[in-house]
């Protein structure tokens, strides 16, 4: 398995990235191409070049976060986001990892690898394990804004494909995120999508509305909404993290005093659990779904585990055979 890494997309890049990934290549026995720039490639990981199952593939220009992600795509043909997502188009490799602009990975997925046939939009899976037991797969998590009901379906369909292949659930849990439980609840979007999810019949196990306190409950295993309400659910959840972050240093702070013993311990070890839970680098990041390729997308402030753990999901994603899937479906 050949799994290609941008060297270039992501605020610790390159050194961060490259580390990362080499760790993923002797950790989960698949074989890793370097895309960026290769003298930064070089000075950054020199001593790990002689591995066999590292490479580099040369791309020379950058595409920054804050740059048009179309217009970027298009006049950076030899952008590590381009050169990376066309050798997955020309099958050198089997899976593409990108920390860089969202945008442009997802209009380069876009436009070179194209959609599988029948998919109106591509869609980002994010992984949530918040639940204590199977991680809850959260569906658009921010590649489609605006939506209609025949994109959510399709959503739906994809997610249900992941949870089975990837995440190994038999018969996933398929909810769609409302205001309220009751099927007359939720916007316009939500209530016609409700009806068309209701009337498909045996297509998934659908169960209805959740709302966003169920999420860390595990009612569902797969959510639906749309990318705008998807990204904002995952940056809240991203925040609530940090924050759980900063109260358990501080907490510690105060048992290391000496004033404070056992149940603090006890605290201290339970609370550092909800932090790694809602840590982004716990998976490593997200796969759009419904273009013709395994493309994995890395959070912007990636460092080396959170990379490690992409390099894992993407093998996990070539192994479940997800774009088959989702294509046969």
């Amino acid at each position: 398995m050949i799994i290609a890494v941008d060297t270039s997309g992501g605020d610790f890049a390159p050194g961060e990235i490259i580390k990362g990934a080499v760790q993923g290549a002797n950790e989960y026995d698949v074989d890793v191409v370097l895309v960026g720039k290769k003298s930064l490639i070089h000075l950054s990981a020199a001593r790990h070049l002689k591995n066999p199952h590292i490479s580099i593939v040369e791309a020379d220009q950058v595409i920054e976060s804050d740059e048009s992600p179309m217009r970027a795509v298009m006049a950076k043909p030899e952008s590590s986001i381009v050169v990376g997502i066309n050798l997955l188009k020309e099958g050198k490799v089997d899976a593409f990892i990108s920390a860089g602009n969202t945008g442009a990975l997802f209009g380069a997925a876009f436009l070179k690898l194209g959609v599988v046939e029948g998919v109106e939009r591509p869609a980002i899976c994010a992984i949530l394990d918040i639940t204590g037991g199977t991680p809850v797969l959260l569906l658009d998590a921010g590649a489609n804004a605006d939506c209609k009901p025949s994109y959510l379906f399709q959503f739906a369909e994809m997610g249900n494909a992941f949870a089975q292949k990837v995440i190994g659930i038999a018969e996933p849990r398929v909810a769609l995120l409302s205001n309220g439980s009751e099927d007359i609840k939720g916007s316009k979007l939500v209530i016609e999508s409700h009806e068309l999810m209701r009337a498909a019949g045996n297509k998934f196990n659908f169960i209805g509305n959740i709302e966003g306190n169920d999420l860390p409950k595990g009612k569902a295993d797969v959510v639906i909404t749309d990318g705008f309400t998807g990204n904002v659910v995952i940056k809240t959840l991203e925040g609530l993290g940090e924050a759980v972050q900063n109260f358990k240093h501080l907490w510690r702070a105060v048992a290391s005093t000496g004033h404070v013993h056992g149940t603090a311990l006890m605290s201290s070890v339970e609370i550092d659990t909800w932090a790694r839970k809602l840590d982004f680098r716990e998976y490593g990041g997200a796969c759009l779904l419904g273009v013709k390729g395994n493309v994995i997308k890395a959070h912007g402030r990636s460092r080396a585990a959170a990379i490690k753990n992409a390099v894992n999901l993407a093998r996990q994603t070539v192994e479940g055979n997800i774009y088959a899937t989702i294509q046969k479906e």
